[in-house]
């Protein structure tokens, strides 16, 4: 199935603003995981939105959205339940990306990148647990930040795997990143950071074309952080194998339940993680658990409060559409060993659009010490006015 665009046609949501303030004039959208008082929050599956009433609160960060003066013109298309990097979607079809016509948006927050990507709004909600901001930013070519874990209020949102799961948003500009993370977050709490270094293993996940642009990017620095050398976290494969049990028994704890009782369709892919994830033991999630608290303090002690981490945000820019198993599988296993590092540290990283290979865009990607995020957007907003 082919859509227009990432919007939700068959459940329009149009919101005017309550008040007025930094957002004034600014449109967004919001991907289907934040509940809107009045509809039904599906999370990318039909079965699911038969299965559950509408929402009887809105999310605050969209309550907020629209006391600052911005106006909510749609929801947004997601993967399954959110369990995919992809942004296809078997019973609803693919967004497009505006960047890549002939390649897959990313997931799961794949409708609010390519309504972005595409100039329909100004801004747009997504969540990520994975990557699902980030890697989206990267193959629409648009600024994306997953926030520090548990920053954001996430009351009235779903949830994939909550020690995990993060909110964000993706914009065309880094002003209007700003801007969103002005009203969604309080000001950081620690000091700004003031050193790069560009992570070698993840340097070494990515394809060499898209690694020479990053290091030519940054040779003097980036926006007034000085480069030192680079850091090493040790193989990013343990990232990838202590974070995907942690993840998957997570999933299963939270919608394992009605999974069994409504014995849903899945797309592939999403159908197979499901079904290990059920096979998890609490055993097995408890060793995953502590393997991934060990890593998140190796990189927590890596940044301290001052430095800054980067690395491409995925691998390539957008795979083809058609592309085959072995693509997909390969692609996605390079791009969760790279998106694990903050993923499983809770660390904020925000995914700019400054690289490119012969397809498309891929993100340069900022990861900072925890409560860093507005320090990151910005580093953004200086490099966009020096251009």
């Amino acid at each position: 199935m082919k859509l227009e665009n990432g919007f939700l046609d068959f459940d329009p949501v149009h919101l005017h603003p309550t008040g007025q303030g930094a957002l004034d004039g600014r449109r967004f959208a919001v991907k289907d995981v934040y509940d809107i008082a009045g509809t039904v929050t599906g999370i990318g599956h039909p079965l699911y939105r038969e299965t559950h009433p509408p929402a009887d609160q809105t999310s605050p960060l969209v309550e907020a959205l629209l006391a600052a003066g911005a106006e909510l013109v749609g929801k947004t298309h997601t993967d399954e339940l959110t369990y995919s990097l992809a942004g296809q979607n078997v019973h609803y079809g693919t967004p497009p990306n505006p960047a890549v016509p002939d390649g897959i948006p990313g997931g799961s927050s794949s409708g609010s990148a390519s309504v972005v990507a595409a100039g329909l709004v100004d801004f747009a909600l997504g969540s990520d647990t994975g990557g699902s901001v980030r890697v989206p930013a990267s193959y629409c070519g648009v600024y994306g930040l997953r926030t520090t874990h548990g920053r954001m209020d996430d009351r009235h949102t779903a949830h994939l795997a909550k020690s995990f799961d993060t909110l964000g948003w993706f914009a065309g500009d880094a002003a209007t990143m700003a801007a969103v993370g002005q009203v969604l977050m309080t000001p950081d709490a620690g000091p700004a950071p003031v050193e790069l270094r560009l992570l070698r293993e993840g340097l070494d996940m990515a394809d060499e074309t898209v690694v020479d642009q990053l290091r030519d990017l940054t040779a003097d620095g980036f926006a007034g952080l000085r480069l030192d050398e680079d850091a090493t976290v040790g193989p990013l494969d343990a990232f990838f194998q202590a974070f995907r049990p942690a993840q998957a028994f997570e999933a299963w704890q939270y919608f394992g339940e009605w999974i069994t009782a409504h014995q849903p369709q899945f797309g592939p892919g999403i159908r197979e993680r499901f079904a290990a994830a059920a096979a998890i033991t609490p055993e097995q999630a408890a060793e995953a658990r502590a393997a991934c608290d060990a890593l998140r303090r190796r990189v927590r002690q890596l940044v301290g409060e001052g430095t800054v981490l980067c690395l491409p945000t995925t691998p390539t820019s957008a795979i083809p559409l058609d592309a085959s198993d072995e693509q997909v599988d390969e692609v996605r296993f390079r791009t969760l060993c790279m998106t694990a590092v903050a993923g499983t540290a809770g660390l904020p990283q925000l995914s700019l659009p400054l690289l490119r290979d012969a397809r498309g865009p891929v993100g340069l990607s900022l990861i900072g010490p925890p409560g860093s995020d507005r320090a990151l957007l910005d580093l953004a907003v200086k490099w966009e006015q020096a251009r």
